[in-house]
């Protein structure tokens, strides 16, 4: 099997793999009023996260310890937790996108370098100063739509019904993800018509930078 095939493959089941859980995540916290498996969905990426965080932590004993005392607690509420998935959702919704907010716009400030002109450095030799205006315009737009996000999730989960909240949390959040990056690509062929990387070029560089931006004066 070719490499172009795998990447398609590996592409597909990962397409694949999101749809299930946006729709098992939106039939779980909007469509029953109680799952056990909705509320394990709910926490499983968090759990991961924390996991591999715990594991690779000069304090991993410590952490782990931790780690084993937060299941014992999530364990004894797991009736209410089952009883209440929505709002695990909620949490795990907002939360993202507020660090992702945070992220984004942390690197905004005087003596660090804008996500988005970090993310086009790893794909040009160089930055020219038209694409760091752009690109720091790019982060900024970025820095807003997770707010925003954050701010209608909350809004929707307080003022609207737990399906209409529901569908905007776990079904549209990717694809308006999606249409930002389309977006983003299409003003940049009309203000930066030489720059041809396309979507997958940026979104494989964001994957390569780091999260965190360093002072520019550390680079």
């Amino acid at each position: 099997m070719t490499p172009s095939l795998v990447r398609v493959g590996r592409g597909l089941a990962i397409g694949v793999a999101v749809v299930a859980w946006a729709v098992a995540a939106h039939y779980t916290s909007a469509l029953v009023d109680e799952s056990s498996w909705g509320a394990l969905l709910a926490i499983a990426p968090f759990a991961a996260i924390a996991a591999a965080f715990a594991w690779q932590s000069s304090r991993r004993t410590v952490l782990l310890g931790l780690l084993a005392a937060a299941t014992l607690v999530l364990t004894l509420a797991w009736p209410t937790l089952a009883r209440n998935v929505g709002w695990l959702y909620l949490v795990q919704h907002v939360g993202t996108n507020v660090l992702l907010g945070i992220g984004f716009g942390r690197t905004l400030a005087a003596g660090r370098e804008p996500m988005c002109t970090r993310i086009a450095r790893t794909m040009h030799a160089t930055v020219s100063p038209a694409l760091a205006r752009y690109t720091r315009q790019v982060t900024v737009a970025w820095t807003i739509f997770f707010g925003a996000t954050a701010a209608i999730s909350c809004l929707l989960f307080a003022f609207g019904s737990i399906e209409t909240w529901s569908a905007f949390a776990n079904l549209l959040t990717m694809p308006l993800v999606g249409l930002m990056f389309l977006a983003e690509y299409l003003v940049r062929l009309r203000l930066l018509p030489e720059d041809r990387s396309s979507i997958l070029d940026a979104v494989r560089a964001y994957r390569r930078a780091s999260p965190t931006a360093k002072p520019v004066n550390e680079q």
